[in-house]
């Protein structure tokens, strides 16, 4: 019995995306097969090889943003990619959110907080 399951986002910008995969250290591999419970595989235009037994399928939607699909429900709640990829979302967010400010012009001073947190300034140049 499969049990996989999807979580709509945001993530549009696939090269945003793999600077995130890369900042944790995870390969994003494009059509692939994403693995779940007992063998249970679930194709993706994107997949992020996870380093335990399981992945994340990224599937196109008809609005251009990209669904996550895993086996949410085994994975690891404090897996790389944080519970309910949480930290991979957060990343994304990140990276997206450097690109289109240097894409600008302007500065960014990014900061890392002990609890995770992550902070960005961002100034004109």
């Amino acid at each position: 019995m499969s049990h996989f399951t999807k979580i709509k986002s945001q993530i549009r910008d696939i090269e945003a995306l793999r600077s995130a995969c890369k900042e944790l250290e995870l390969p994003l591999l494009q059509n692939a097969s994403a693995r779940g419970w007992e063998g249970a595989t679930v194709r993706g235009d994107y997949v992020i090889r996870l380093r335990g037994a399981f992945d994340i399928a990224l599937q196109l939607q008809s609005d251009g943003s990209y669904s996550l699909e895993a086996d949410f429900t085994m994975l690891d709640p404090n897996a790389e990619i944080g519970p309910n990829g949480g930290k991979l979302l957060q990343l994304y967010a990140v990276h997206k959110s450097i690109k289109e400010a240097r894409k600008r012009g302007h500065l960014v001073k990014r900061t890392q907080h002990q609890n995770g947190a992550i902070k960005l300034v961002i100034a004109a140049a």
